[in-house]
């Protein structure tokens, strides 16, 4: 039988995979550093406040695996280069996957500061105070590297920056943004 905390953890676990899978650009790596989450998460449950935000918290102690391999590692995270795109290449047809690549690899050349606050505020769904506290920083420093790869992010994505692209008619767009590139971009 499970207890709460350990339902909690289990209920979480699809959240850090896919955080895992975006900070590490690998699968095997994602893998690693979740099982790695769970053991520390388990080991320091006493230090776990009930009543706080366990998901965060989670969050938290991922990220600093993240940058403490890093670190040890001395390696850089690799991005999906242009002429790698020949690897993950699909059938027109499956157009929802293409977007997808697009938006991975555009991901890819953001800085790890900038894809960090987007998959947390964009894509998991963190209010600033919690992203900020998750990477130990202000509020207003999440608020700008947000405001920043948002743009970055557009202008990789669109070919323009974002005040452009929201000026523009949807029909003029070189390409169509997906339901994943609108909930990370979205306002």
């Amino acid at each position: 039988m499970h207890s709460d905390f350990e339902r909690e953890l289990i209920a979480h676990i699809p959240h850090l995979r896919a955080f895992a899978r975006f900070v590490t650009q690998n699968a095997d790596q994602a893998n690693d550093l979740v099982q790695d989450t769970i053991v520390r998460a388990l080991r320091a449950q006493n230090q776990f406040q009930p009543g706080t935000n366990f998901k965060a918290w989670t969050f938290t102690i991922l990220r600093n695996l993240h940058v403490n391999t890093m670190r040890r590692r001395h390696v850089k995270l690799e991005s999906i280069e242009e002429g790698a795109l020949d690897v993950y290449a699909v059938s027109p047809e499956q157009e929802k996957k293409l977007e997808f690549q697009e938006l991975r690899v555009a991901l890819g050349k953001l800085s790890r500061e900038h894809r960090e606050v987007l998959l947390l505020v964009g894509a998991s769904g963190f209010q600033y105070e919690e992203a900020a506290e998750i990477c130990k920083c202000a509020v207003g420093t999440i608020k700008s590297r947000l405001s920043r790869a948002r743009n970055e992010l557009y202008q990789l994505l669109l070919g323009a920056t974002a005040e452009e692209a929201k000026a523009s008619n949807a029909s003029d767009r070189p390409r169509k943004v997906s339901e994943a590139m609108a909930i990370l971009l979205a306002n």
